[in-house]
């Protein structure tokens, strides 16, 4: 009896110290810090923290399926960034849809609405790869559902409203998000987004170049990629000695030849991509008479050689296989070269991805996209610039779009942004972000011509333009 009576008063002793345990550790405070409380999130791990003044700034990573539909199938980590202002401010989410930077800096909306920025790396893009690699698993549909997941676990420490932006590739990463998961965000920003909608009709892409810039302009350039062409076999023989000298190779393309044409076609779009109006002057102004040096060097500063070696190539490969597979690419016409200097065209995604990697294209993938934004759009912006390629087959709304807007910046390249828009065009956009996150002031609601950035630039965090590579 005594035993039963003191194994009951142990027992009730050990309950009662587990009771006060348990309520302690409930009475404890949650974690206060933002790097605590970001680590607190299952599977998110600190790579690194770098400091910048008024801000905390995190290099992580977290991790995710590789299958969001079968999700027991493997993982890996994708790589993340968070520019912390505050937790009471609203938040921007961004992607250029290839690698994410590990220096602290702000898109436009960020500084717009002067608030944190959450930044992706897209699935795929080293070191964010599975290993080994799914290459079936690299679709919109996967990477629309990782930066769901990250919103998931990062909404409740950042619980203001939301903006997903991205440029180029990164702005249609924006809508496709958008398209599946339209509940998520709060406003979208997608800068100079192409919507490739049937892959086979570019006839834009042709119309566009021979009216954009000046005639001027337009002959300095196509004399130069003529040129090139013309003087083919000299130019080549330089090209063998540059790459014999970089260790560049080109088994996925299949020849230097084809490199060689590649980069040469790529000229024209490329001027006119990163480069504007007024850089005309740099243009050799009578191809025909120019050195080889100065066709060289024209081609080299606009296209560059090195981008269609393998060495070249390797980082945009998960660009070229989404290309091919679902993005579309366009391919144009060369009315200024007669056909015996032009071997092999405008090549295709499917030269660019090693042949050990299968694609096959999904047409419908585009098609849905396009017209779900024409039907569907709701608090969306969209921004082109006018002189840049890809922007000659553009998203368009329909009547089923709300509050959604399609804005062109006169004379801008692939870097068009809010700023560069008309006066009343750029106050109205800036109008709706602040509006779409919340931070409107009533004087701007009233009167959206006084709407402004509330973040004041900064010449490191506010440094854009986009990447200068001649992909989206």
């Amino acid at each position: 009896m005594r035993k039963a009576l003191r194994w009951l008063l142990a027992l009730t002793v050990l309950i009662g110290t587990l009771s006060t345990a348990g309520a302690a550790t409930a009475a404890q405070p949650e974690a206060t810090d933002i790097k605590d409380r970001l680590l607190s999130i299952p599977g998110m791990s600190l790579i690194e923290e770098k400091p910048y003044p008024g801000y905390r700034f995190f290099v992580l990573n977290y991790t995710q399926p590789v299958d969001h539909r079968r999700p027991s199938k493997g993982t890996f980590q994708q790589r993340i960034t968070v520019l912390h202002k505050d937790d009471s401010r609203p938040t921007v989410f961004y992607t250029g849809g290839y690698n994410v930077s590990t220096n602290p800096s702000r898109r436009e909306p960020t500084q717009i609405v002067d608030g944190n920025q959450v930044s992706m790396e897209y699935r795929f893009f080293t070191p964010s790869r599975p290993s080994p690699a799914d290459w079936t698993k690299l679709d919109i549909w996967q990477a629309a559902s990782d930066q769901h997941r990250i919103f998931k676990a990062l909404k409740p420490i950042y619980s203001k409203k939301w903006i997903s932006t991205g440029g180029s590739k990164g702005g249609m990463t924006a809508t496709y998000y958008e398209r599946f998961y339209p509940r998520d965000m709060d406003g979208v920003v997608a800068y100079v987004a192409p919507n490739d909608v049937v892959n086979k009709e570019d006839s834009a892409y042709d119309e566009f170049f021979a009216n954009v810039g000046t005639k001027e302009c337009r002959d300095r350039l196509n004399g130069v990629q003529r040129e090139a062409l013309v003087r083919r076999e000299p130019l080549e023989e330089r090209y063998q000695a540059y790459a014999a000298e970089n260790g560049y190779t080109f088994n996925t393309v299949g020849s230097l030849d084809k490199a060689y044409e590649a980069t040469v076609l790529d000229y024209v779009w490329g001027f006119w991509q990163y480069s504007l109006l007024s850089d005309c002057d740099t243009i050799p102004a009578d191809a025909k008479n120019a050195t080889d040096d100065e066709i060289w060097n024209s081609i080299d500063t606009v296209a560059g050689f090195s981008f269609y070696t393998d060495q070249g190539l390797a980082p945009y490969t998960p660009y070229y296989y989404q290309a091919g597979t679902q993005l579309g690419a366009p391919t144009i016409v060369f009315p200024h070269i007669e056909k015996k200097y032009i071997r092999y065209g405008y090549l295709p995604p499917r030269y660019f991805v090693p042949r050990d990697i299968e694609m096959k294209f999904q047409p419908r993938a585009m098609r849905d996209v396009d017209s779900w934004v024409r039907h569907n759009a709701r608090q969306m912006l969209f921004v082109y610039g006018e002189n840049d390629p890809w922007g000659a087959e553009p998203f368009r709304l329909g009547k089923g779009a709300k509050d959604s807007y399609v804005f062109t910046a006169p004379g801008a390249n692939h870097g068009a942004n809010v700023a560069g828009l008309p006066e009343k065009q750029k106050a109205l956009a800036t109008a709706r972000i602040l509006k779409w996150a919340g931070v409107a002031s009533a004087g701007v609601e009233a009167n959206p011509a006084a709407a402004k950035p509330l973040a004041k630039y900064d010449s490191r965090l506010d440094k854009r333009g986009a990447e200068r590579t001649l992909r989206p």
